[in-house]
């Protein structure tokens, strides 16, 4: 038998470890002293530390250590704990990676423009909606009220109910800047299924990966906040995939003041 010092040695685990594997039960002593509490440990349980040690170099949590110690010496139960840890790494290696590269783009943007991070752009999932739709060409981009005017006034009867996560956005369809006659889709979230009206459209859009910067202010910004999203896009190893579109989380109809709108540009994206 060996002392709780002596078993510390020889499987290169603290006392204070082992008395923590003790009291979680995951490697408990052969005995216990009555008149003195010492642990004393078993030469054949210096094996099962070295489970212990190689599962937790592996990554593997206490619980679950202690489940695979169950059926450890079952080599296909055994694998298969081995396959979801092995597919836990990879997925924290490619975060990692990512946002490693996040950190290179961003300092390598920031030597050649100081102002570069001004708008912070981020790469996300825009979910799967179910959307009151008006799709028309107008005069200038800056007409885009006609179209919400004929959402609101096709839908007053219709009692919309916004959905939870309530958003309200323009798409700009063209494939590169008018004059005149754009090709402009605006969108509210909705909740319930409704019939269309002569301009209104209500349908599902499917979820899409967007790189999007978020500011706040005037529309004079657009143009410099397009430029920091496609420089990001084309550091940052994605393509372009579909039409630009613009989020309005604090719009025109909510405020008279420009410095007070809040508009998120979103460009939709796909891995190179």
């Amino acid at each position: 038998m060996l002392k709780i010092g002596d078993f510390s040695k020889l499987s290169r685990i603290s006392i204070r470890m082992l008395r923590h594997y003790d009291e979680i039960g995951l490697l408990v002593p052969k005995t216990i002293d009555s008149f003195t509490s010492y642990r004393y440990y078993s030469e054949d349980q210096l094996p099962v530390s070295g489970r212990i040690t190689a599962l937790k170099d592996m990554g593997f949590n206490l619980a679950t250590i202690a489940e695979i110690l169950k059926s450890y010496d079952n080599p296909q139960a055994l694998a298969k704990f081995l396959a979801v840890k092995q597919a836990e790494v990879q997925e924290e290696v490619r975060q990692t990676n990512n946002r490693l590269l996040l950190l290179e783009t961003a300092i390598e943007r920031l030597r050649k423009d100081d102002t570069a991070m001004n708008y912070n752009v981020t790469l996300k999932t825009l979910p799967e909606r179910y959307v009151a739709s008006v799709r028309k060409l107008i005069p200038a981009y800056d007409k885009e009220g006609l179209l919400w005017n004929i959402l609101m006034t096709e839908t007053a009867a219709l009692n919309l109910q916004p959905a939870e996560n309530c958003c309200t956005l323009a798409i700009f369809h063209d494939e590169g800047f008018k004059e005149s006659d754009v090709d402009v889709e605006i969108q509210e979230t909705v909740k319930g299924t409704y019939q269309n009206t002569e301009n209104v459209v209500f349908k599902s859009v499917p979820a899409i990966q967007i790189a999007s910067a978020t500011y706040k202010g005037s529309y004079d910004q657009l143009t410099t906040v397009n430029h920091a999203v496609a420089n990001w896009v084309n550091d940052n190893g994605c393509e372009f995939n579909g039409a630009m579109f613009c989020i309005y989380h604090v719009s025109p109809a909510q405020t008279q003041n420009p410095e007070e709108l809040v508009t998120e540009v979103c460009f939709p994206v796909k891995r190179k």
